[in-house]
């Protein structure tokens, strides 16, 4: 009986040897992609800035106008709204808060500060990140 116990606890650990998940580095890493998002958005690149959202048709963007899907749209979407420097201004993310969903799944909640020549914006944000082929991105964006 014992054995069989010993074999079992045996068998779970190295079943579970595959699943380690090291929340720490992944919210680090997600931390440095929206950073670096930020940074782009600060020096006028916005496709730079996009570089951190899924390239997909099936990214969604939740806004007070309502949802845009897809990559290219929202960089449209930014194009229109933010057209030159004195539009973007500078931008910068303070993480409230993050949670893990699931494998390779996180929320984020923060809040954005932008100052700009045509007058600051700041507000609120949830950001699901996901890891799809090694690199975390924004599959769903809610700001206001």
């Amino acid at each position: 009986m014992k054995n069989n116990i010993l074999i079992l606890f045996i068998g779970l650990m190295l079943a579970n040897c595959g699943e380690v998940i090291n929340k720490e580095k992944d919210i680090e890493d997600i931390k440095n992609a929206l950073n670096k998002s930020a940074e782009d958005w600060s020096n006028g690149d916005l496709e730079g800035y996009m570089n951190v959202y899924w390239k997909s048709d099936k990214l969604q963007f939740i806004g007070k106008n309502g949802i845009t899907y897809g990559w290219e749209n929202t960089l449209n979407a930014y194009k229109k709204k933010y057209p030159t420097t004195y539009h973007t201004g500078s931008l910068t993310f303070k993480v409230l808060s993050t949670d893990f969903l699931s494998k390779n799944l996180y929320s984020l909640t923060g809040e954005y500060y932008l100052k700009r020549g045509s007058g600051d914006l700041n507000g609120i944000f949830t950001l699901i990140f996901k890891k799809i082929e090694g690199k975390w991105v924004i599959v769903s964006d809610h700001t206001q």
